[in-house]
């Protein structure tokens, strides 16, 4: 394969809507995927032209990157966040800079626009995004858990009766709408679904099935009405000891622990399967808890949702922090140099406060340290120990990194 030299000099584009099928045809090649046109369509009522920016080798567009405009949920808040997408570049214009002068580009819109303190993105790659700023802030468990002879606590037998059905998942989506509107504010990591974004994340063409099942959906309720779903299909299998199917789970939402234990003991109990998929746990998953054999969690550490602090003392501001706490941060930034610097944060369990400050640092670290802390996930100590926090004044790393915690980890879904 040869490659074509793009000059610097080659503007970035905003895109418009005329711009869609060249840049399906990008990132059908780059991310090995077949043209899906119900795919598409669903897209097109969720994109949005105008925060595409791209770069073109005559007619094509070799280079793209993307956002939706989009909520996230941050501890004790929910904000205005980029959600970064569709980063691409094509083969042959590979090492000539272009997706660092994308993300450099949409970083300073971000910035410039003043809506959306954070970005936030999924990579498909770790390696990628760290140099432009982004923290790994959700770490997620990839869960192969296998259910023969596995057992599940019993519920304590208080509380109202849980009753579980099936459905097909597009007639339910009102209701399951409702639920994650409900429980969305207090898990951090979940974005805002507009009804398009829930059609895009219940589409289920062959695509998506590949060689499973339909979506299926089950809903548990009580007499006052639904309290928790699960998403999931089967993949069936069987060999000479009988059947081996796997239950594929896209995504389990539950108000409490009763809903939640009933969801996964149905998931668990599904007939001819031997095994429950689901490549989106939480750190904190409570099935964990509930199994009589942890080890047949099968659990995989895997990176799940990057954040990027855009204008860092509107980011500091907008989040809770469940102690009180005082401190200077020294930030460095190469790419927005607004960011850097030292800043003084002030909060206690109700309000924050971050401006710009001359007196001496107490923590001293990188921003993409700070993004990876800012959802309560990795803490600033565990960050302290791997030489990416420094820790200026004494005794302040304790207090500080408490400060920064949530008492729920953050969970990034695919769907975002």
């Amino acid at each position: 394969m040869t490659a074509t030299t793009l000059g610097s000099e080659s503007p970035i584009e905003v895109g418009t809507p005329t711009d869609r099928a060249g840049i399906a045809a990008l990132l059908n090649t780059v991310f090995h995927a077949p043209p899906d046109e119900a795919e598409a369509e669903a897209g097109r009522a969720i994109t949005e032209p105008e925060r595409s920016l791209l770069l073109r080798s005559g007619d094509a567009v070799v280079a793209h990157a993307a956002a939706f405009t989009r909520e996230l949920t941050v501890p004790g808040a929910v904000v205005p966040a980029a959600h970064v997408t569709g980063v691409a570049v094509a083969a042959t214009h590979r090492r000539q800079g272009l997706l660092s002068r994308l993300m450099r580009r949409q970083l300073q819109d971000v910035l410039a626009a003043g809506r959306e303190p954070i970005a936030v993105l999924w990579a498909s790659e770790g390696q990628i995004y760290p140099r432009f700023g982004y923290g790994l802030a959700a770490p997620r468990w990839r869960l192969d858990v296998q259910t023969a002879g596995l057992r599940l606590a019993e519920p304590d037998g208080t509380g109202p009766a849980i009753t579980l059905r099936t459905g097909d998942p597009v007639a339910l989506q009102p209701t399951l709408a409702a639920l994650w509107d409900r429980l969305r504010p207090d898990r951090p990591g979940w974005s805002s679904r507009t009804d398009p974004w829930w059609r895009y994340v219940l589409l289920d063409g062959p695509v998506q099935r590949s060689d499973a099942t339909a979506r299926q959906a089950v809903l548990a309720e009580t007499a006052d009405g639904p309290v928790g779903y699960a998403l999931w299909r089967t993949r069936p299998d069987w060999d000479d000891r009988g059947p081996r199917g796997t239950v594929l789970l896209d995504e389990l939402v539950a108000t409490g622990p009763a809903a939640y234990a009933a969801l996964w003991r149905f998931l668990l109990g599904i007939d001819l399967t031997r095994n429950v998929r689901y490549g989106h746990a939480a750190p904190d998953e409570p099935v964990q808890h509930l199994l009589d054999e942890v080890r047949q969690l099968g659990a995989q550490l895997d990176h799940g949702l990057w954040v990027r602090i855009v204008d860092l003392p509107a980011a500091l501001a907008a989040r809770r922090y469940p102690i009180g706490v005082d401190v200077v941060l020294e930030v460095t930034d190469p790419l927005l140099p607004e960011n850097a610097g030292r800043w003084r944060l002030t909060a206690d369990a109700g309000t924050a406060h971050c401006t710009r400050t001359d007196a001496p640092a107490d923590l001293a670290c990188d921003v993409r340290d700070l993004a990876a802390a800012y959802l309560g996930g990795p803490s600033l100590a565990a960050l302290a120990g791997a030489g990416r926090v420094r820790e200026v004044r004494p005794d302040v790393l304790t207090r500080t990194s408490a400060a920064f915690g949530w008492h729920r980890a953050p969970a990034g879904l695919a769907s975002f």
